[in-house]
Order: structure tokens, then sequence, then C-alpha cells
């Protein structure tokens, strides 16, 4: 649990660090790769103890699944309410392939 909650906050930093400034596209661009890459790092700070930890219960592949479903469910959050994007069909479509993906990496076979 500790493992997912500080993907969680790291991947809350990170989509932060990618996707803040697409709301300030008047900034030059040098500031907001600086911004980001502070914002960045505190994502590091909190990324990699979550993949130590976590590497004691699960497999890299597992980790990297886990990784991947926890930053799309915060992407999606942050689309929707600070970008001001909706969420179409499609993509709802296309997020429940990558649940399925995690049933196959998490399936005992």
């Amino acid at each position: 649990m500790r493992t997912i909650v500080l993907l969680l906050f790291s991947n809350l930093f990170m989509t932060t660090a990618w996707y803040w400034h697409l709301r300030y596209k008047g900034e030059s661009l040098w500031k907001v790769i600086l911004i980001s890459w502070l914002i960045a790092f505190i994502e590091y700070c909190l990324a990699v103890p979550a993949n130590r930890i976590g590497s004691y219960q699960f497999t890299a592949f597992q980790l990297k699944t886990i990784q991947e479903v926890v930053s799309l469910l915060v992407f999606v959050a942050f689309a929707v309410f600070y970008l001001k994007e909706e969420i179409k069909w499609n993509y709802i479509v296309g997020f429940l392939f990558i649940v399925l993906a995690v049933f196959f990496v998490f399936k005992k076979w």
C-alpha cells in the first residue's frame, strides 16, 4: 500500500511537471522547463522510494504496470479538472484495454 500511495503522489508531481504549463502558453519555454524540472525533482524523491519499497512485494513488470495505471488515473483527473478537457468514449475504451493488461500481468498462470 505504501508503494501505491508514493506512486500516486509522485505521479501528481510528474503530471503537473509535464502539463501545468499548457495553460500558460505565453510564458517563455526556458521558464516552464526550469519550473518543470523543479517539480519533477520532487517526483523522483517519491518514485524512487516507491519502487524500492515495492520491489520487495512486486516484480519489476508489476511495478511498471501499477505505475502506468496510477499515472493514467492521475492524468485523467488532471486533464478533466485542471486542463478542462472532456473524456470521450474512445478514451474509456482504451483505458479498459489497459485494465485488461493489468489482469494479464497480475494473473498467476
